[in-house]
């Protein structure tokens, strides 16, 4: 039997699963794919909620724990909102954050006025047992895409991606990222029903800012 306040994050990539560490409150036990020695789940839905809810119930069924997976990614508007739910692997594989940035600055090079340039990040983030999907939520962080990347922050296309205050994502302190981004909006929404899962009252998170 899983302990109460344990969370598996239904990530391998350490990056995000830190992202929702500084997202949490430190009463919740955070457990990666990682720590039990369990590959990611497969991406193979044709939306971002479609990815995360099979992530979180493929993780749960594994585990047994309660499980909070997300799937997100970069639309940028000029490309029709490419690469969508194939901005992890926009590149090919192997993943590799830099080429994916690189391809994504290749293609905007037709589309130079920064009007041209809008984009967004979306964020599904899903919650759910060993046998249902408990509560489903969306984040989105409007910008646009930069000429070049900027910021030792962050990761994925941060470096890129311009806030509407002219700094990339990849320049902000993780506070204020989190304040913003999209990850950190959809997180926000799906805790309530998380901390009833968990049994954590609003009284326990008021000393942390929650």
């Amino acid at each position: 039997m899983a302990e109460a306040r344990e969370l598996l994050i239904a990530t391998g990539n350490r990056d995000k699963a830190d992202e929702f560490r500084s997202l949490l409150p430190p009463s919740v036990n955070i457990i990666t794919l990682q720590d039990l020695g369990v590959p990611s789940p497969s991406e193979e839905g044709d939306t971002f909620a479609d990815n995360a809810v099979a992530k979180a119930l493929q993780a749960a069924k594994t585990s047994g724990l309660l499980t909070l997976a997300d799937d997100s990614g970069l639309e940028v508007d000029a490309l029709g909102g490419i690469p969508g739910v194939h901005s992890a692997r926009y590149a090919g594989t192997p993943v590799s954050d830099a080429r994916n940035r690189e391809k994504l600055l290749a293609a905007m090079q037709a589309f130079p006025q920064p009007g041209q340039r809008t984009a967004r990040f979306r964020c599904i983030v899903a919650l759910a047992s060993s046998n249902s999907t408990l509560e489903i939520a969306e984040g989105v962080c409007h910008g646009s895409i930069g000429l070049a990347p900027r910021g030792a922050g962050g990761f994925g296309y941060d470096p890129i991606f311009v806030l509407p205050d002219g700094r990339t994502m990849a320049e902000l302190p993780m506070a204020e990222k989190n304040a913003i981004s999209h990850r950190g909006q959809a997180c926000r929404h799906i805790l309530p029903r998380l901390y009833h899962e968990l049994g954590i009252t609003e009284e326990n998170t008021k000393e942390q800012g929650r």
